[in-house]
């Protein structure tokens, strides 16, 4: 690769981070101004900081994930090499049209000198996979989904049923491919389980939870997995903003108040877009002599 061409790339990926970075001020200042601040105690504020932390480290997991998928299709990229562009480029899926994360890293990752084609082959089976990990979540949610058809079903058989898939899934990755497609899902499942987890945290802590029982909690934790998964396949959704809420509106309505789970729902969204923006800045300041291709320590 010419030093013109992988300048332009490099450029390329920059801009589109840039851009992202002002459609996250943008969201962050819709959702203040929607939010009804006087709800919101200073504990509750302190909660949130935490919790966009805790989903800032989980982007590390989905970073991971790709990393593996780039040594199981011949790469040998540093961690830190992988983190760096992942995180630079992720910002940019807050820009409309839902793709251009996926665009900028493409252009990075070439700059970096990873050929095209497993760039986006990587982009495949990440996408693939994450999808597989997110359709777990609806044993979770069958009562909500189908109630007519199963108004009673009861939430141990659909943890039990969730894990029994997730366990064939896991045998069959590791049997048909290898070991790295194999970690890159389990990394990816351990970021949905956080994410539904703080969800599920931030509506413990606004909403009234009285008569809400362990199988309730475990419906709305996938619920909002199954939101994520719907927001992040659909197309022109930046970072499923809209598409996620509307989901999450419909499957829970008859399990908590109208008022506090639009103020969760917010909330979520707060933290998400802090988490990413933190996530941004702490790869960004990851030095740049971590070449992308140099051999790993692993």
């Amino acid at each position: 690769m010419t030093p013109i061409l992988r300048r332009i790339l490099h450029g390329a990926g920059s801009v589109l981070a840039l851009i992202g970075i002002v459609f996250v001020g943008l969201r962050l200042h819709t959702y203040l101004l929607d939010l009804d601040l006087s709800r919101i105690t200073l504990l509750v504020w302190s909660f949130i900081a935490m919790f966009s932390l805790i989903y800032s480290s989980a982007n590390f997991l989905l970073a991971l994930a790709w990393w593996h998928l780039l040594r199981y299709l011949g790469c040998s990229p540093t961690r830190l090499g992988t983190i760096r562009v992942y995180g630079i480029s992720q910002l940019a899926k807050y820009v409309p049209g839902n793709i251009f994360h996926l665009a900028g890293r493409q252009a990075l990752g070439m700059a970096e000198g990873i050929s095209a084609g497993i760039l986006v082959k990587s982009t495949i089976w990440e996408l693939g996979l994450i999808a597989s990990a997110g359709t777990l979540s609806i044993w979770l949610i069958l009562p909500l989904l189908l109630p007519n058809l199963f108004p009673d079903f009861p939430e141990i058989k659909g943890v039990l049923l969730m894990l029994v898939n997730t366990a064939l899934l896991v045998g069959f990755l590791y049997r048909t491919f290898d070991r790295q497609p194999t970690l890159s899902f389990i990394w990816q499942i351990f970021f949905l389980l956080l994410s539904g987890a703080i969800f599920v945290a931030l509506l413990e802590l606004i909403a009234d939870t009285k008569g809400l029982g362990a199988q309730h909690w475990l419906m709305i934790g996938g619920a909002y997995i199954a939101a994520w998964l719907v927001g992040l396949v659909t197309p022109g959704a930046p970072a499923g903003v809209g598409v996620r809420e509307m989901i999450l509106l419909f499957l829970l309505k008859d399990i908590v108040v109208d008022r506090d789970l639009l103020i969760a729902i917010l909330l979520g969204r707060l933290v998400t877009v802090v988490g990413d923006l933190i996530f941004f800045f702490v790869t960004y300041s990851i030095p740049a002599r971590f070449c992308a291709l140099k051999k790993s320590d692993v």
